[in-house]
Parts: structure tokens; sequence; C-alpha cells
């Protein structure tokens, strides 16, 4: 009789063997990870990225017009034409510090064909432009070749950095100046906050203009030509003359760039790899940690199994048979999880594609809809806004004077003002779409008094009677509520415009009637009427007869367009008594028939 002893067998051997095996599969679990914190980021940063570029592009587009539209004034005209006249350069100084005031530049100024600053919206201040010469600025030189001037640059006066737009101011076909909007961009550097992303903008030498890292500020991103330090020498748009390179580990950085063909600079969000690297760093440490407890689960199966081993020696067939069994088992529930993985990555791709393409689309609405809707906003809220400023001052007295109530009543009244503009915007983004919207049942009576009741402190302070002949009974019509409070508020307006150049007495003549062909309102004034070229123009965008910045000559274009699109028409003309005469027909509405709301499809 032989005895046989248990076999020896490695204890923790086979375990650190393990280990060494499955750590391998560490490093793609780090990789997926860094793919997919790193695709996470970029999306991120792009979005971050379209919306910095969509506020600077709208900064930029909101000033591009004004130096073509404003050289159009006859004071500044008169201003070029009559240099020796201190009367008429004192008018043009203080009409650009006004239009400063209203457009929110930084500085509008007003040049002669040599470069010499004639009048200036500074012109009262230390650092005035007025006697200083800018024949050397870029801007200068493309507005007087018939161009629109662009330049970005450091003030040589204010030390103020700025975006210069120029355009030359004509008498005909000659060219009599240039004028010269600057737009600060401090305050669209100041908005990008403090994060752990850096943006820069820089311009078309590779030079960093705008960041919100101060120490990379006019540093050069790239090596410089000689030509291109000739030109920057010329022009001086930045502090220094010899901009020093901006050195960075291009290694440490995401970096993501957007060109701007408009201007000529390329805006860049730089992430740190460090918002990459540590949560990659914790899924690879939750995954060895998942490696080491399923190690730690194969020890004690394997010490339980060396046990089974010295009890069950005589029986090593069977336990063989049983081992291939469970390695047969595993091997098929990995092949089970790694087409698990894969599906999963793929879906995982696909909705990253997906709302990738999504988020385009809607940037693009986003886009489209801001150069559509610009300057409609600009005009259509004056008014409100006006209205809003006179009630807080008004408040302001009464609480002084401790009449609360009637504060309260201002403060209510500048609430509905405010939902009045709220409808408004409302109106404005569903103009753009205006196909989705019927008209709706409106009496006409109330809208004509809520748009009374807007010019209502002008009218007084004007001392304009108003005449009303309006019957008891309610006129219904097709319209929008918005559009047609709109279309009154406009023409009350121009007609309060028409009566500011004449001499008192003002009145204004209201009349409305039912006719078989619908609802007749007419507007008249005894102000000086309509000119002939005033009759054949006065439907066109930016056509205007005001001797001020008061307006951009967009009202009476609007009420047209919105007066078609609810089937009504508007006809403008001369009263036989004097005056204009602004006859406005409307669909009529049957009061019992509710049409649905206009914003019913918001």
């Amino acid at each position: 009789m032989t005895s046989t002893s248990s076999p020896r067998r490695p204890r923790w051997r086979n375990l650190l063997l393990l280990a060494l095996l499955l750590t391998p599969l560490l490093w793609p679990l780090q990789q997926l990870a860094e793919r997919y914190y790193r695709n996470e980021l970029t999306e991120q940063n792009r979005q971050t990225l379209d919306l910095y570029v969509a506020n600077l592009l709208g900064t930029l587009n909101r000033y591009e017009v004004l130096p073509r539209i404003l050289g159009d004034l006859p004071e500044l005209r008169s201003a070029l034409q009559n240099t020796e006249v201190p009367a008429v350069q004192d008018q043009a100084n203080r009409l650009l510090k006004q239009l400063q005031r209203r457009t929110g530049a930084d500085v509008i100024y007003l040049m002669d064909t040599r470069g010499m600053t004639l009048a200036a919206s500074n012109w009262d201040a230390e650092d005035s432009f007025v006697g200083r010469n800018f024949a050397f600025r870029p801007y200068f030189r493309q507005a007087m070749e018939g161009r629109l001037g662009r330049f970005f640059g450091l003030g040589t006066t204010s030390g103020k950095r700025g975006y210069y737009f120029g355009a030359a101011v004509r008498d005909g076909e000659q060219i009599l100046g240039v004028l010269v909007v600057k737009v600060d961009l401090d305050s669209t550097e100041t908005l990008w906050g403090s994060t752990p992303e850096r943006l820069l903008v820089t311009d078309n030498f590779g030079v960093v203009i705008l960041t919100s890292e101060p120490a990379w500020r006019f540093r050069a991103s790239r090596a410089l030509t000689l030509d291109e330090r000739e030109q920057i020498a010329f022009d001086q748009p930045y502090p220094t003359l010899e901009p020093t390179d901006l050195t960075l580990d291009i290694d440490a950085w995401l970096i993501q760039s957007r060109e701007l063909k408009e201007t000529g600079w390329t805006v860049r969000i730089l992430a740190p790899i460090a918002l990459i690297e540590r949560p990659v760093r914790t899924v690879v440490a939750i995954g060895a940690a998942t490696l080491a407890t399923v190690l730690l689960l194969i020890g004690l199966l394997m010490q339980r199994r060396r046990h089974f081993l010295e009890r069950l020696a005589l029986d090593a067939q069977a336990r063989r048979e049983l081992e291939l069994r469970v390695q047969e088992r595993t091997r098929d529930l990995e092949a089970l999880n790694s087409r698990l993985k894969v599906e999963v990555l793929e879906r995982e791709q696909a909705q990253q594609e997906l709302v990738r393409a999504q988020d385009e689309l809607l940037q693009a609405g986003k886009l489209s809809a801001l150069g559509t809707m610009s300057a409609s906003i600009s005009h259509e809220l004056n008014q409100p806004l006006a209205a809003i400023r006179s009630y807080a001052d008004n408040a302001g007295v009464l609480l002084e004077h401790d009449r609360v109530d009637e504060a309260r009543n201002n403060l209510k009244l500048i609430s509905e003002l405010t939902a009045r503009m709220a409808s408004i915007i409302a109106h404005l983004r569903a103009f753009a779409r205006r196909d989705q919207h019927a008209p709706e049942r409106v009496a006409l009576q109330p809208a004509l008094d809520d748009a009374l009741a807007l010019v209502a402190k002008r009218r007084q302070a004007m001392g304009v009677e108003l005449v009303r002949d309006l019957p008891e009974a309610a006129l219904w019509v097709q319209a929008g509520e918005t559009r047609l409070r709109q279309i009154l508020a406009n023409l009350l307006a121009n007609a309060l415009d028409a009566l500011a150049e004449r001499p008192p007495e003002r009145r204004i003549w209201l009349r409305a009637e039912q006719r078989a062909d619908g609802v007749l309102l007419s507007l008249r004034d005894n102000g000086p009427g309509f000119s002939a070229e005033a009759l054949q123009r006065a439907r066109e965008p930016f056509f205007t007869t005001k001797t001020s910045a008061q307006g951009l000559g967009l009202g009476l274009a609007i009420c047209d367009t919105l007066v078609r699109a609810l089937g009504g028409e508007l006809r403008l003309g001369n009263s036989d008594e004097g005056g204009a005469l602004i006859e406005l027909q409307l669909r009529s509405a049957e009061p019992g028939h509710a049409f649905p709301s206009e914003d019913y499809l918001q």
C-alpha cells in the first residue's frame, strides 16, 4: 500500500502572473476614457467658442453701418464745408456727443480729407481728438478710397483698445471727409470671466489683441516677417512696435479655433489637458480597483481550490475537467463582454455625431435670426424704453414726496411696458415665420388707446391737441394684437415727429369708421406734410427726412410690411386742409367669431 501526498502547488505565484496579464487591460481603458472625455471637452469648448464668436460679431455688426448712415447728416456735411465757422463746428461736436450717447459707441469723430479731426464726441474731454491728425491710420486711407474702413488698434490719445469703422462723407461724388466710429472692446473681454479655459483673439499679424489671460496680450503667436514688422511700425496698432513671442506648450492645451472672415481675426479657445487627465485618472483608478477586486476574488478562489486539491487529491481528473469547463465559460463571457463593449462604443459615437449635427443646425438658426431681427428690435423697443425711463423718473420724484400710491401706479405701468416689450420681441420672432400664424379678432379702440398711452407723455410735453372721432361701438378687425399696437404706435410717433418742426398750435385728428370693405382709420396732423420725395420713398427701409439721429427710417417701412401681411393697406398722402394724411385700411372681423391667437404657435 503506497501513500500518495498532495501535490505542491504555488499559492500566490499564479495570482501574481494573472495580475501581470490583466494589468495591460488598463491601457485600452485609459485610451477609451481619454477619447471620451476629450470629445466631451471638445464639444463643450466648441459651444463656448460659438457663443463668444457670436457675441463678438454681434458687437461689431451693431456699429458697422453707423458711419455710412451718420455720414448723410446735413450737420456733419456742413461742418466739413464750413471749417472756419465756429458755430457750425460747435453744433457738429454736440451732435456727435449726442449720437455717441445714444449708440453706445466709445468715440465718434469727423476728419477732413487731410486726416485732421474737426469735430468729435469727446470735444470737451481732456483727451479730445479735435485738432489731431489720424491720416496715418488704415481706416482713414480705406475710407478715402471709397471703402468701409476697418482697423483694430490702441488709441494714440486715449490709450484704449478699440475697433474703428470709417466711411467717407460725400456730397454727390465728392468726398468731403471721413466719419469714424470707435467701438470699445474692453467690455467684450470682461464678459469672458475667469475659467480654466483660456480665450484669445489674434489679428492678421498673429498678435494677441483680446484674451482672458492678461499676460498674453499683444504677444505674437507666430514669427513676424520683415514686411509685417514694417506695417506694424507704420500703423501703430499696439503699445509696442516689437511684439514679443507667445510661447506655449502645445501638448499642454486642447486648442480649437475659428476664423472670422469679416475681420481677418482668429478666435481660439485653449483648454488645459489637465481637465481631461483628472477624470481619466479617476476612471483608471476605478478600473485598477475593479481589477484588484477581481484578483482578490480569484485569489480566494485559488485558495479554496488549493484546499479542494488537498482534500480531493484522488479526484484530480474530475477537478481538471471542471477547470476546463470553467475556462470555456470564462472565454465565452469574455467574448460576449467584448462584443457588448464594441456595441456600446458604436452607440456612443453615433449619439455624439447626432448631438453635434443638432447643435450645428441650432447655431446656424440662431445666427440667421440675429441678422434678421437686429434692425427691427433696435427700432421697435425705443419707444417703450423711453416710456419706462419717464415712468421710472416720475416714480423717483413721487417717492421723494411720499406719494407712494402714485409711485406704485408708475411701477405697475413699467411692468406693463416690459410685458409689452416681451410681446414685441415674441412678435418679431414670430414675424420671421409669419406663415405659421393666422390673424386674430382685435378691437380697434383699445389698441388705439394703448398706442396713445405710449406717446401720451411726449404729446402732452409738445402741447399737441388730440381730436378724436371714434364710434362708441367697438370696431373689430382682423389683425394681430401686438402687430396692430406696433403699427398704431409707429404712426402716432411719426405724426409727433412731424409736428415737432411746427410752432403751436399743434393738432392730431383721429377718425375711424366702418365701411363695406372693412374698417378705415384716418390720422391727420397740421404739420408740414409729405414732400414729393417722401411720398415716393416713405416705404423704403432706412429712408428718413429727420435732421437728427432720432431714427433709422424703419417705422413706415415696418408698418407697411405688417399691414400688407394682415391683408390691409396703408395709404400715405397730404390733406387738402394741410398736413399729412395717413389712412389705414383693415379687414373687418365678426364679433362672434374668434381667430387663433398670434402667439398660439409660439
